[in-house]
């Protein structure tokens, strides 16, 4: 006879590099079993970053399975899931046919470049092409980041798009929405929504109405009718029903309940529930959000204001200034995978512990230009420094300590808008596990780094939101009742004088990644020899040749 544990939550969480399905227990916040599948992301040119919708919805099936597949193994009856919580990769953006359920192009990543020109062109119609213009209603800058340019480029550049929206065929949504419309039945009454935290990606929703906004669907030419319903980030929005294009449904009729972007999620998770509590989230990316309570706090260095969250269709939204970072893990899986100066995470980690140092090598992973607290969409990642001493050990420690300067950055700009410094850093993702990153982002930041013992906040968070939704009340959100969390902590243990100086020679990298591409080279061949006449080519290369040849004497 299966064991019950009580009652029991589920968590989609549908990141960048993979999906996952994990099941908590509500009254002890405990994970009883959880699947991971990892995820292909495709380039098919320099700056485009795409995945596959249907790969991902598919993932998410198997995970769901595979996961109570295990769930049985153990004898925990899953019948006492009561609710399924979401939690995505934000941005992402995805378009498809309501009356087919088929995507209609590849899902455009939060990563990707290809939307620079369109950036360039709105920002013209902009009174002195300010990209903080739409700042006041959305807390964005005008960026490559948002999901309203990778719409607006999709319907410039898909026929297929432009044609399902004369059509009325045509619904747009952000990962979270495809899930959802998806699991709740699709073409058979799928439930077409977003949550407030999502739909503050997208630079179509006004933070402080907390509705799409028709001034800024004009500005970007969106149609309002492809857009889905906000909604609350915790509370019912349909049952999941069986998939046609697999075997079973093992939780059909289980509630989705529960709603966030994946860094809100976090938020949540790491319950930083009052005014000043602050995480830091190191995934493909790494994500600062600092609760600044039910007030819309604007960043006057270089920080985003977004939705926290909103537990409830009848409860207040909370807000949070957040640090983005394009290139986290990303750069130790450009390490594994294009350098193949490793086969695994950890043994980048083991090459960097081996040295301890960079030996003065600074690497600026500008793969998809700087977000926060630059926003420069020009620069390019660079590696500088290098002697005839250095080595992949030396590279693999800069690639490390990357991550903690960049979390640095948006640290001190954090400081600065809130005017009380973080006396500590609460932190979660997948590189939490890299001791030797730890206790790096405590050298450099000078304060204490704090990792909570359960590193599944992520998921924790949207599990949170569903089981405490109106309807489901599995799970308290009332301080008191929550559950007490264990830490791990890591504090400084170089000098700051030591610190003060590496930071300075990292920002002086910094400098000198920007300004290496222009918005159109993303679109062609950016090699020097492409922009010069090929009879100049030849001419040059002769010259050089014939002056080669009398300077060696010959």
């Amino acid at each position: 006879m299966a064991a019950s544990l009580g009652p029991l939550v589920g968590a989609i969480d549908q990141g960048t590099s993979s999906t996952r399905f994990l099941v908590f227990n509500a009254g002890t916040a405990e994970l009883l079993s959880h699947h991971q599948v990892e995820l292909k992301q495709e380039f098919p040119k320099e700056g485009w970053v795409e995945q596959d919708p249907k790969e991902i919805l598919d993932s998410v099936h198997e995970c769901v399975e595979r996961t109570c597949e295990k769930m049985k193994e153990l004898n925990i009856d899953i019948t006492n899931i009561r609710a399924i919580g979401v939690t995505n990769q934000r941005e992402t953006t995805v378009v498809w046919d309501k009356t087919t359920g088929e995507p209609l192009y590849n899902a455009i990543v939060w990563l990707d470049l290809r939307t620079q020109s369109t950036v360039e062109r709105l920002l013209k119609r902009i009174p002195g092409q300010n990209k903080n213009f739409l700042k006041s209603k959305t807390g964005l800058p005008l960026s490559t980041y948002f999901s309203a340019v990778k719409l607006r480029w999709l319907l410039d550049n898909v026929e297929e798009i432009k044609k399902a929206v004369e059509d009325g065929r045509a619904v747009f949504g952000t990962i979270d929405s495809w899930l959802i419309w998806s699991l709740t039945g699709g073409i058979n009454g799928g439930i077409h929504c977003t949550d407030v935290t999502n739909a503050s990606r997208t630079m179509l929703f006004n933070i402080h109405s907390l509705e799409w906004d028709p001034e800024l669907c004009k500005f970007f030419e969106i149609p309002m009718e492809i857009l889905p319903n906000i909604r609350s980030s915790s509370e019912i929005y349909g049952v999941m029903k069986i998939c046609p294009s697999r075997e079973s449904g093992t939780l059909t009729g289980v509630p989705i309940s529960g709603c966030l972007g994946d860094q809100h999620a976090a938020l949540v998770g790491q319950m930083c529930f009052q005014d000043g509590q602050a995480k830091n989230t190191y995934g493909t990316g790494c994500f600062l959000l600092c609760n600044t309570g039910q007030k819309c706090v604007f960043s006057e260095h270089g920080l985003l204001t977004t939705l926290a969250y909103k537990m409830g269709k009848d409860k207040p939204a909370f807000y949070a200034l957040e640090g983005s970072v394009a290139i986290a893990g990303a750069v130790v899986r450009w390490l594994r995978d294009n350098l193949g100066i490793a086969n695994s995470s950890l043994e980048v980690e083991q090459l960097a512990a081996e040295v301890g140092t960079s030996y003065g090598c600074y690497f600026v992973p500008a793969f998809s230009g700087l977000y926060a607290p630059y926003w420069e969409p020009s620069a390019r990642g660079i590696i500088c420094g290098l002697t005839q001493f250095t080595n992949k050990n030396h590279i693999a420690f800069a690639a490390l300590e990357a991550v903690c300067f960049q979390t640095r950055e948006i640290l001190d700009a954090m400081n600065k808008d809130c005017g009380i410094p973080l006396s500590q850093l609460q932190v979660d993702g997948g590189m939490t596990s890299n001791k030797i990153l730890m206790q790096l982002q405590s050298d450099i930041l000078c304060i204490p780094v704090v990792k909570p013992s359960m590193a599944e906040t992520t998921a924790l968070g949207a599990a949170m939101a569903a089981g405490a939704a109106e309807g489901v009340e599995v799970w308290s959100l009332n301080p008191e009742d929550l559950t007490a969390v264990t830490w791990e902590r890591f504090e400084p243990q170089i000098n700051p004088e030591e610190s003060e100086y590496r930071y300075a020679r990292w920002k002086k990298a910094v400098m000198k990644s920007m300004g290496w591409e222009a918005s159109d080279s993303t679109d062609g061949d950016s090699s020097i020899f492409s922009s010069l006449p090929f009879s100049v080519f030849v001419m040059s290369s002769m010259l050089m040749l014939i002056g080669a040849k009398y300077l060696s004497g010959k």
